[in-house]
């Protein structure tokens, strides 16, 4: 035992077993390349269900076949939805018939990319199926005590609470509500890790003294336990952490190594890796073993008073998390400490607890439940008091200086925190440097959106909001949870560090060009807004009551300047729809927004200028794009903003064959995803962000 102490100790051992670990890692995350067994081709899979999720009329399944598939499937009808819930367990075999693709990466910058995401997760082809059949007759011990005990908890009605506090699955608490959580920053106590592992552990050790069993074999138990706990919560990277690093103390302590926890935590992090090194992309993973690591190495500068410790604690975690924060999602509260001084107690003292105790006593749920409502309100009534930084996404140089200010807070104390924040403010500070600037043409679908950024952020503005048409739907189709592609537009606003845009234009009413509006005034300051002429819809007057300056028309800004040119007041929005002409950096562009060929015609009588890019009207269709308008005007660049298998089939052929003979080269965010165009002088670049 001494010598295997020594050679883990050894400075030797650590800076191999390091290299090794890097080195590992990239070669089989970055060199060697994985692709599916299956084709595009294939159209039937089997196999057993490992993960599953019925929202509304929409089923997501996880299923391992040859390898690990991810499929969709939406429910025909409420009875075939009753049949799923009462019949679609873990473990089910099922019999799927299906188109397979490979999913797409993220077509606005900065954003989640889910096919990254998956490839991570050692998922390779996605499939939407058409027929699904369900075999339960193999469903193997394992599974069926998971099955069971889900079926327990929704029986609960704090059965959403219980999935997170137990299982660690968070995805049944509401997304509003969710999102109030991570705008605290205080998701972690749903992501079951250290402290509820420290609780669990301490729970079974004072009962199990309580009938005076010998240390040993509460020991053994407690190991046990974890490693079951482990397989419930599906070997999330978090609870792997907590778990494994509780056992290898326990060992540690027991054989006699007495090695150093730090080196403990290494070895943990080497053996995971080593098991399986697509987890340094996994957020949860990350998050868990760098606040593991900041409270180890801080452990003797946490002394005090119970309300002094939790601070401490707090603190150190905030500082040691804040550049994964930021990489991810571009922003942080800068209360997000206090909050934890707030409302970690009262779940690691009250709610978890209870939590562990109503899953075994079911008659004290009401009392969860209301445990549960002081909770909301406590984190609703803090968000109202919430100070959100938004810092543009930082880089590796930003990272590598942070770690150095972290250091010296550990060598020289805590007045060092100060360079932490000065760096924080030098990089929110970057983008205003910047003397390029940037169109982009976003890809959202079938809609509209585009953003400008002039040189030095001395003017935003946004065109269009892009938006989705919603469909009215019976109370069981309805979704818990629903993709909102504003939350992605706001995550790209943020990323480039802008919480305020000067001026946001929509061209008119329809909700594909600003049924996004809305959600995007929740977290983004607009200074001032244009519509058309045209009498307000419902959505255009809630705008006009949030944005207090209206421009009409004309917006001089300080290095760009829009013109509408489109004069027409009628009862159609498409007639009446804005046509800009912006001018920036000594370049015309061209805005049509939905405007027709009878609008166009009209321009062109009255209006000569030669666009540098022609943002085609009504997203390539036949209605808009005329031959002679397009031929007149001759646009270096057109954009065409089309959704990916459109019901309109957007852009019309008759558009492109126009383009084509004209020799126009233009740009479909269908393919192209998000259009990026960076100026400055004479000097031009584009970007593509394909699917």
């Amino acid at each position: 035992m001494l010598r295997l102490k020594i050679i883990l100790q050894s400075k030797k051992f650590i800076v191999f077993s390091i290299l090794f670990i890097l080195t590992y890692v990239l070669f089989f995350t970055k060199v060697v390349k994985y692709n599916s067994k299956y084709s595009d081709k294939t159209k039937n899979v089997s196999g057993i269900v490992i993960d599953f999720n019925i929202d509304g009329d929409k089923l997501n399944l996880l299923i391992k076949a040859q390898e690990k598939v991810k499929c969709t499937y939406y429910i025909k009808d409420e009875k075939e939805k009753d049949y799923l819930v009462n019949n679609l367990f873990l473990g089910t075999l099922v019999y799927l018939e299906g188109n397979f693709s490979v999913p797409n990466n993220n077509t606005i910058p900065n954003t989640f990319n889910y096919k990254k995401y998956l490839y991570n997760k050692k998922i390779y082809k996605i499939i939407e199926i058409d027929k699904i059949i369900l075999d339960n007759s193999k469903i193997d011990m394992w599974n069926d005590i998971k099955n069971n005990i889900f079926k327990k908890l929704k029986n609960y009605s704090s059965f959403n609470y219980l999935q997170a506090f137990i299982l660690g699955d968070n995805s049944y608490i509401a997304d509003d509500v969710y999102e109030i959580y991570r705008s605290n920053g205080v998701t972690h106590l749903f992501a079951v890790s250290g402290m509820h592992v420290s609780i669990l552990v301490g729970f079974i050790i004072y009962i199990l003294n309580k009938f005076k069993i010998k240390d040993i074999l509460i020991n053994v138990i407690v190991i046990l336990f974890l490693s079951f706990f482990m397989f419930l919560t599906g070997f999330s990277a978090s609870v792997i952490r907590a778990g494994l690093l509780y056992i290898f103390l326990l060992i540690n302590k027991k054989i006699g190594l007495n090695l150093n926890t730090l080196i403990v935590l290494y070895l943990v992090l080497f053996i995971l890796l080593l098991i399986n090194p697509f987890y340094v992309f996994d957020l949860g993973f990350i998050y868990s073993f760098m606040t593991a690591f900041g409270l180890i190495i801080f452990n003797k500068k946490i002394q005090g008073g119970y309300i002094k410790k939790i601070m401490l604690v707090s603190t150190i975690a905030f500082m040691f998390s804040l550049p994964i924060t930021l990489y991810n999602f571009y922003e942080f509260n800068l209360l997000t400490i206090l909050n934890n001084i707030i409302i970690v107690p009262f779940v690691s003292i009250g709610l978890f607890p209870l939590a562990l105790i109503t899953f075994i006593f079911p008659f004290l749920d009401i009392l969860l439940v209301y445990g549960i409502k002081i909770l909301e309100f406590i984190n609703s009534t803090l968000n109202v008091f919430s100070i959100n930084i938004i810092v543009a996404k930082i880089n590796i140089v930003f990272i590598f200086i942070y770690y150095i200010g972290v250091y010296l807070i550990y060598k020289k104390g805590y007045r060092y925190i100060g360079l932490l924040v000065l760096l924080v403010f030098i990089f929110k500070l970057v983008p205003f440097l910047d003397n390029n600037n940037y169109v982009y043409y976003l890809d959202v679908g079938q809609g509209d959106a585009s953003l400008i950024i002039t040189e030095n952020r001395k003017d935003i503005v946004m065109i269009d909001t892009g938006g989705k048409i919603d469909f009215q739907k019976k109370d069981w189709q309805k979704r818990n949870k629903e993709f909102n592609l504003a939350d992605n537009i706001i995550t790209f606003l943020k990323s480039l560090g802008i919480n305020t845009v000067d001026l946001l234009v929509i061209t008119h009413g329809d909700k594909d060009h600003l049924g996004y509006a809305k959600d995007i005034l929740k977290s983004i300051n607009i200074k001032a807004l244009m519509l058309n002429n045209n009498q307000d819809n419902s959505l255009e007057k809630q705008l006009r009551q949030n944005v207090k300056i209206s421009c009409k028309n004309i917006y001089q800004g300080k290095y760009v300047n829009i013109n509408n040119i489109n004069d027409y007041i009628g009862s159609d929005e498409n007639d009446s729809s804005l046509v800009l002409n912006v001018t920036l950096d000594n370049k015309n562009f061209l805005f049509m927004g939905d405007a027709p060929k009878k609008v166009e015609q009209h321009i062109l009588k009255k209006y000569k200028f030669k666009p540098s890019i022609l943002k085609l009207g009504h997203h390539g269709s036949n209605t808009s794009s005329d031959f002679n308008f397009l031929n007149s005007y001759k646009p270096k660049y057109a954009i065409i903003s089309a959704g990916r298998n459109n019901r309109y089939n957007h852009p019309a052929k008759e558009t492109v064959d126009a383009l084509n003979k004209l020799k126009i080269d233009y740009f479909n965010t269908q393919t192209c995803g998000t259009i990026k165009f960076i100026f400055r002088r004479n000097e031009e670049k584009i970007i593509f962000y394909t699917p």
